[in-house]
């Protein structure tokens, strides 16, 4: 029996200018990363302060942060060889987090990871830090700051407690006339919850040890109110269906999907689309990947999502959802014809290290 294949690691591009919070919201994530083991690269020249451990600008340079948490800082130019260190098996990390300097061009790196030959990594997103107190001064010394929120699939207002409603409402404005489609969260000190970035953690090698809970337990558990909470600040949509998915509806929906939905992550099954395989789904802002593998024997055709963001409409994402189901029928060159759309977005199996 072939084992089963390592899942691809997801690698975030934390960007944003100096001073707006980046490492704030790094640090964050190392505390409250519940389980997860992070690799951090950091792309900088001056001194940043990593869970009080300091990376002096050493290219080249790697720190163990504790927990199987790993820090380097590195030039942009070896990048890839920091990625292929940090995605061997024995580092055994769940994630990858790239803070770039407060100088960099972020849709540079994205490129790269978008170009790059490793296939035990996947995009996971550029996040763009703002600094809602100094958004019009940061505007004003970088005119670049529209070019960086256009091209980011998460915008994290930071500060937000510094500065009254109706100037975050403001910001929040200008940020949408950027051309942004990005989700948007308001945030102080950097405490974004780590459920926007990280996935959940499965090692069935620790089964009976502390876990993250799942989407799913998060939107299950409704025992007490969560206003409070930083989650509160976007939405967390789950949709099941035993129906199979129209493969071109599907893609209408993928294609006009809202501004401010962040992720969508999942399974679907398309029917006589494609009968052998369920396709996994990953779309992180603009970023779209199915990946096909054959269904397991005996298991439960059935398409389950979830879908992240801030300022959606969680009813009417289930409704266009649902829209999408259907029994497809048609001759045999019609049902190719449908399947177009999603394989235009499909690396196979044995092009990847694992399903997204």
């Amino acid at each position: 029996m072939t084992p089963p294949r390592a899942p691809q690691i997801p690698v975030v591009v934390l960007a944003g200018f100096l001073g707006s919070g980046k490492t704030t919201l790094l640090n964050h994530l190392l505390r409250n990363r519940a389980g997860n083991r992070i690799g951090v690269i950091v792309n900088d020249f001056g001194s940043i302060e990593i869970d009080a451990m300091t990376v002096a600008g050493q290219v080249g340079s790697t720190v163990s942060l504790g927990d199987g948490c790993l820090c380097c800082a590195v030039d942009a130019s070896e990048l890839d060889s920091y990625l292929e260190t940090l995605t061997r098996p024995a580092a055994r990390l769940d994630v990858i987090v790239i803070e770039a300097s407060g100088l960099a061009e972020p849709q540079e790196l994205v490129r790269m990871l978008l170009a790059s030959a490793n296939p035990h990594i996947r995009y996971g997103g550029l996040v763009e830090v703002v600094d809602a107190a100094e958004f019009a001064a940061t505007r004003e010394r970088h005119p670049e700051t529209d070019r960086h929120l256009a091209v980011a699939d998460l915008v994290v207002l930071n500060k937000a407690d510094r500065v009254p409603e109706a100037e975050l409402e403001a910001v929040h404005e200008v940020i949408t006339t950027t051309g942004s489609r990005a989700a948007v969260v308001r945030t102080a000190y950097g405490r974004v919850d780590p459920g926007l970035l990280l996935d959940p953690v499965n090692r069935p090698d620790e089964d009976g040890g502390p876990r993250q809970l799942t989407f799913e337990d998060l939107l299950a558990d409704s025992g007490h109110d969560h206003d409070d909470h930083p989650h509160a600040a976007y939405e967390s949509v789950s949709f099941t269906s035993r129906t199979p998915v129209d493969p071109r509806r599907l893609m209408a929906f993928l294609d006009s999907r809202p501004a401010g939905l962040y992720r969508i992550k999942g399974f679907v099954d398309l029917g006589a689309g494609d009968p052998a395989h369920r396709y996994t789904v990953h779309a992180v802002g603009r970023f779209l990947r199915f990946v096909p593998r054959p269904w397991a024997r005996d298991e439960p055709r059935c398409t389950q999502l979830v879908l992240i963001g801030s300022g959606i409409d969680a009813e009417a994402l289930r409704k266009e959802l649902a829209e999408c189901c259907e029994n497809l029928a048609g001759t045999a060159e019609e049902l190719e014809r449908a399947m177009w759309g999603v394989l235009r977005y499909v690396r196979q199996p044995e092009d990847e290290a694992g399903e997204v």
